[in-house]
């Protein structure tokens, strides 16, 4: 199990961090979210320092902004620090987190502390929901960048146009990822609630649809206002409990409605409808059918936020993607293209290889890494149906990811494979990066496509196969 939340809330942070300038200490500063905070404190004059147990390009870019990064978590690193933050992913017996425990200085969880740093934008829209967050939270980005506004972005992945999963701008609008995981999002203060869906998840923490939809209800009642998806029942049945101001987006008997979808290879055009009058006309240049709901969800919040339906047309048609959205790494030397994405969960996963099925390649191949032992244990026939109905030609997978996990529920990369084929696919298990490469390479030539899936490190095999 992580680390708890410290649940400390806005004020006692402020007391802690206080007027003047402090030395702040970041333990897992490489994160995605925890760079972030990083940033924006050198942002206001704070001395920043930090742990990550891996070099990377983030951290690099931190150094040379100014942050003292250590590669070997020690307690002399953390000594002189006025706060240690840290990820709940590290280990309870890290050193500096043991250290600063034992000697008075105050440790703050990540979403803590984000919490209180969001607390001085004025409009503060927090996407949340199972899937889509990173996505909708760059096309809000690209939005709110289109109207002006120059915002601030919390992202949980890089955004292809800058590069970075944040972005530091004014503070009239701050806009960020909500993460449901361990009830995080319940440490932070939106303005407006953005609901993409709900659904069984993190099933080393949530137990029970009820404690789910109990956690987004209680998300959405820190919110002025709720944006919500019509059409996702558990989505509904958490606003029960809810007296915020609700807006709903869907297919059909909601706020904001789309009119006649079109797509072409994969990418959808539509006009979007605020009770039943036209708001704008959405082009999108990322693949997916999800994306319609993604869309309408973003122009939902910001049109309710006072964003006029042009700088949303703008917005939506100048957004890019994310970094491991079905993102195209590019083309092998044997012809075959090679596509990188997140998805973990086997709604993400349908989701992913049905659009991979409509950019028109000839053959199609899935490589997929499960993601914890947990979640592939307690959603085993869903992942096995998910990727054995796909419509891809065949399914490599790669061990399992472990994360934070030990396997102490029986499940193996082997078993899953062996139920995959039970749905009449091709399934094979690599028992390593360099063989999973070798048998894509294999199998694939011109016009084809791989598409490596999952949360994990099997980007590598993308890596070998574009060297």
């Amino acid at each position: 199990m992580a680390l708890p939340n410290t649940h400390f809330g806005y004020e006692k942070i402020n007391e802690i961090i206080g007027d003047g300038p402090k030395k702040i200490f970041f333990s897992g500063i490489g994160g995605i979210s925890m760079n972030s905070l990083a940033a924006v404190c050198m942002a206001r004059g704070h001395k920043v320092s930090g742990y990550d147990r891996t070099e990377s390009d983030i951290t690099d870019r931190l150094a040379a902004e100014g942050a003292e990064v250590y590669y070997e978590s020690s307690a002399d690193i953390v000594k002189d620090a006025d706060a240690l933050v840290y990820t709940v992913a590290i280990p309870e017996d890290d050193p500096a987190y043991v250290y600063a425990g034992e000697h008075g200085i105050p440790r703050i969880s990540r979403a803590d502390f984000l919490g209180y740093v969001m607390m001085s934008y004025a409009s503060r829209v927090g996407i949340c929901g199972m899937h889509g967050k990173s996505t909708t939270t760059g096309f809000a980005a690209s939005v709110y960048t289109a109207a002006g506004l120059d915002p601030t972005v919390f992202g949980g992945a890089e955004l292809k146009s800058t590069g970075t999963s944040n972005v530091l701008g004014g503070h009239r609008a701050f806009v960020f990822e909500a993460c449901e995981y361990m009830d995080s999002f319940l440490d932070f203060y939106p303005t407006t609630a953005v609901v993409l869906n709900v659904e069984m998840d993190h099933v080393d923490y949530f137990h029970s649809m009820e404690q789910i939809r109990d956690s987004f209800g209680k998300f959405m009642a820190k919110a002025e206002v709720a944006v919500v998806n019509a059409d996702d029942e558990n989505v509904m049945l958490s606003t029960k409990k809810c007296d915020t101001k609700l807006v709903t987006f869907g297919m059909k008997d909601a706020d904001y409605t789309p009119g006649e979808i079109t797509y072409k290879r994969g990418f959808a055009s539509f006009d979007i409808f605020h009770k039943g009058k036209l708001l704008c006309r959405a082009e999108l240049k990322v693949p997916g059918r999800h994306m319609v709901y993604d869309v309408l969800a973003v122009a939902a919040a910001a049109h309710t936020d006072g964003i006029p339906g042009d700088a949303i047309a703008r917005g939506v048609a100048a957004y890019d993607g994310i970094k491991r959205r079905m993102e195209l790494r590019g083309k092998t030397t044997a012809g075959f293209a090679v596509y990188d994405d997140y998805a973990h969960h086997p709604t993400e996963i349908r989701s992913a290889l049905s659009t991979a099925v409509e950019l028109g390649y000839k053959k199609n191949v899935c490589v997929f890494q499960p993601h914890t032992f947990s979640r592939t244990a307690g959603l085993f026939d869903d992942f096995a149906d998910a990727l054995g109905t796909s419509g891809v030609d065949e399914v490599i997978l790669a061990e399992i990811y472990p994360a934070r996990e030990t396997n102490t529920f029986g499940v193996s990369s082997a078993l899953l494979a062996e139920k995959v084929k039970e749905k009449g696919m091709m399934c094979t298990v690599g028992a390593s990066f360099d063989e999973i490469a070798a048998l894509v390479t294999e199998k694939l030539g011109d016009g084809d496509a791989v598409f490596v899936v999952g949360a994990g490190d099997v980007i590598k095999v993308s890596d070998i196969l574009m060297k």
